[in-house]
């Protein structure tokens, strides 16, 4: 059984699609429902009435049942008797039954009149059903269907939108505003004489000052659920249109229904119209049946044949008036481009202008939607515009990210600078401004942020960094970042992502660019530009260092080019880099230390890590960079250390760790300043003696060699703060440990030890937490075995 509600929901998806009917199909459908009541009305006279009357003839003149008076006047011309002896006829006189009667009416009506007028209400009911069918069934095949009851939900949503009415009013009062600027100005420029006029005139041509009053007004009428139910939107609209745009299934299916109308409909006027004539009154019927009833012709009458021959006449006329609109929906799907939909007039009069233009089945229906009313598809239009979508993710953002949220996330970096880390947002919020403390902003994996002039609220930012982010700039924002911005971090993965902006920034210091860039460095083409610039760090996969750094950054100091394993060749353009005191040529794929910089001679540290160096022995043309300090040479496949080391008088630090050393030349402690040495993952086996002339050093880290034993001479390094001797072979620590009273940090772990001598524990800047050693040797220490049997006060 059929319920209330199934009826329901059944008559409320039927009337939901009257927005996808244009006038033609509301045409059909009336004159369908009339063809209909005169299939009812006629099939209901045919029941109801007696079908056909007939009358047996007694004489027959020509083969046909003649008058009784047509007997007498034959026979007064035959036998020119005298009219004397014609009495008055009184009719015919028959003896037939009742049910001979109706038997010759059944015969007769089955066998002598026309097929057409004996089944016109059937026809014309037959013929409703083909046009009722012809005009619903592209809304009910599975492949349009699904897709057409998928549209009108949305487009109901949008239409009903808060969201649409949101974007539309602003549309409206921006354009207001315009009109009304532009009325101002023409009137203060013919009439203003005074400066106060002048000030007022500036003051209403300031721009953004009306629209984001307008924008404030509008955003607020809409609440977070809203945004929420308006953000889905977009979603669907997108999906909506990616299947859809694909295919022209709907429109195809809408071109086979009118050309099977048309057909059907020529068949059927031709037909009809030809055996209208065949609907008549008088029927002559013959039936051999003269044996039982003594007559062998009838005279037979229809009696529906006057109401159905007027039916039919006023069927054909409908038929035309279909075929009207069947001719006129055909020539309407032929001379117009309906595959393509065009949202220009939209475009112009909103500020929405990337409206994209639709095509295929998506364009069809919105053409469909048009011939009902055009606002359906200019209010659906606002769910196709990336502007509009970012206006509103910007107003969720705004309601989801509040300030007390944002200042939570305020932290202090190593820098003790204070730092806002945003990830993996849909948009920067606006709130963010007015946050003034802000020293560092980190915008991470966000894919449409924007800097509006609000960012001049952030007077205490310097540094900024863009990770995997879209970031656009506004003109005014640009500015206060050229002024105020010193240090920019950029990583991006496609090399169109570089924006062009960053080369605006005048007062820049320092710059990280990591990404996808133009082997031949074509991308940092802009650099020149920045003529402040101090530091720069590429990090890519460059054939060469650019032309641009190092012929036109005169004021360039460092440079770190981390080349990420591929060859970079043609190091020789480096000695134009006269002012570099610090270079970094890191994972470069380098054989050799490039003699370009040896003439570099401000140089103050050089870094080479992770390159394929074998052998240093270019290593003795460093003497010739007198304000070298820091020398780092970590992550090769070094084998030894050239004897020449030792003229490296100046040499404050160096990096070997991570190569395939296996002795330490005894040269190497003619560098008496070194501060930090770093032979860690090497060969060595043993360190000499003579590292005890190294007075000045703090850091001395041997972490994974083969040592056995530590000289004596390492413990009178009296300002040493840093030991790292974990992963060896050491079996025993020397009580000399307790000599080095400035240790503050020391790493044993991974030895053969038994045992800490006691000595340990003169070092009193040394915490048990900083011996990084096994837990069961840390307990062997008196004074910390003794802290842990004292028991706990509490």
């Amino acid at each position: 059984m059929i319920t209330v509600t199934e009826l329901r929901f059944l008559a409320d998806a039927q009337t939901s699609y009257h927005i996808l009917k244009p006038w033609w199909d509301v045409f059909w459908y009336y004159i369908t429902m009339v063809m209909l009541m005169i299939a009812v009305l006629a099939g209901a006279l045919q029941l109801t009435q007696s079908r056909m009357l007939c009358l047996p003839c007694k004489a027959e003149v020509d083969n046909r049942c003649a008058h009784p008076l047509e007997q007498v006047i034959t026979k007064i011309h035959l036998s020119a008797g005298s009219l004397a002896n014609i009495t008055p006829s009184t009719g015919i006189q028959n003896d037939l039954h009742r049910q001979q009667y109706a038997y010759i009416d059944a015969v007769c009506y089955e066998k002598q009149l026309h097929w057409f007028a004996k089944f016109f209400p059937y026809l014309v009911f037959l013929h409703t059903i083909i046009f009722a069918v012809c005009s619903n069934f592209w809304l009910h095949y599975p492949s349009t269907s699904s897709r057409l009851e998928h549209f009108v939900a949305i487009l109901y949503k949008c239409f009903d939108s808060p969201w649409t009415t949101r974007a539309l009013s602003e549309t409206v009062a921006e354009q207001t505003v315009k009109t009304q600027t532009r009325k101002r100005s023409r009137r203060l420029t013919s009439f203003s004489s005074s400066a106060e006029d002048t000030e007022n005139t500036k003051q209403s041509l300031q721009p953004g000052v009306e629209s984001t009053a307008v924008e404030d007004d509008a955003s607020s009428v809409l609440d977070k659920k809203e945004g929420e139910q308006a953000k889905a939107l977009f979603e669907k609209v997108r999906r909506f249109r990616l299947h859809v745009e694909q295919k022209d299934i709907i429109y195809r299916m809408y071109m086979k229904q009118i050309v099977a109308k048309v057909i059907a409909l020529l068949v059927i006027i031709t037909y009809v119209s030809y055996f209208l004539m065949h609907i008549t009154f008088e029927i002559d019927c013959i039936v051999d049946i003269e044996a039982f009833t003594g007559y062998k012709r009838y005279q037979c009458v229809y009696s529906l044949a006057a109401i159905f021959k007027l039916l039919a006449t006023f069927y054909v006329l409908l038929v035309f008036l279909y075929g009207f609109a069947c001719f006129y929906s055909l020539w309407w799907m032929l001379k117009s481009s309906l595959k393509q939909y065009s949202f220009e007039a939209v475009r112009e009069k909103s500020n929405y202008s990337d409206i994209p233009d639709v095509q295929n089945d998506f364009a069809f229906i919105l053409h469909l939607a048009d011939q009902y009313d055009p606002l359906y598809a200019k209010r659906f239009s606002i769910f196709l515009s990336e502007v509009s979508e970012n206006k509103l993710k910007q107003i969720n953002l705004n309601n989801e990210w509040t300030v007390d949220m944002l200042r939570n996330k305020l932290t202090r970096n190593s820098r003790d600078k204070i730092e806002l880390h945003l990830f993996m947002l849909s948009g920067l919020p606006d709130n963010v401004f007015e946050l003034n403390e802000i020293e560092v902003l980190r915008l991470e994996l966000i894919p449409d942020a924007k800097l509006t002039p609000m960012i001049t609220q952030l007077v205490n930012l310097k540094e900024l960094h863009v990770y995997h982010s879209t970031l656009t700039v506004d003109l005014q924002a640009l500015s206060f970042l050229a002024e105020n911005l010193e240090t920019l971090y950029l990583k991006f993965t496609a090399m169109e992502k570089i924006p062009s902006w960053i080369f605006l920034l005048k007062n820049l210091n320092e710059i990280y660019i990591a990404g996808s860039l133009d082997p031949h460095g074509s991308h940092t083409e802009g650099l020149q530009d920045l003529k402040n610039l101090k530091a720069l760090y590429l990090k890519s996969s460059l054939a060469r260092i650019p032309q641009v750094v190092t012929e036109m950054l005169p004021s360039l100091e460092k440079l770190s080019i981390n080349n990420e394993g591929h060859k970079l060749m043609i190091l020789i353009s480096l000695k134009k880099m006269k002012n570099l005191t610090c270079l970094e040529l890191i994972n470069c794929d380098l054989e050799r230390i490039p003699h370009s910089i040896f003439s570099l001679t401000e140089l103050r540290e050089i870094d080479l890590k992770g390159n394929n160096f074998q052998t240093i022995e270019e290593i003795i043309s460093f003497q010739h960079l007198q304000k070298l300090t820091t020398l780092k040479l970590w992550q090769n496949s070094i084998a030894y250390i050239p004897i020449q080391i030792g003229a490296l008088a100046n040499l404050e630090q160096l990096y070997l760790n991570h190569n395939n050393i296996e002795m330490v030349p005894l040269e190497l402690f003619l560098c008496n300043k070194l501060r930090v040495l770093d032979l860690s993952f090497n060969n060595l086996t043993y360190i000499p003696e003579e590292i005890q002339l190294l007075k000045n050093l703090q850091y001395f880290a041997v972490t994974k060699n083969s040592l056995e034993v530590l000289p004596d001479g390492l413990f009178k390094c009296s300002k040493l703060q840093n030991l790292l001797l974990g992963k060896n072979s050491l079996t025993s620590l020397s009580p000399l440990v307790g000599d080095l009273t400035n240790l503050i940090n020391i790493e044993l772990i991974g030895n053969q030890l038994e045992f800490l001598p006691p000595e340990l524990e003169s070092c009193q800047s040394l915490k048990p937490s900083c011996i990084i050693v096994e837990n069961n040797l840390l307990h062997t220490l008196p004074l910390y075995a003794k802290e842990n049997e004292e028991p706990s006060p509490f």
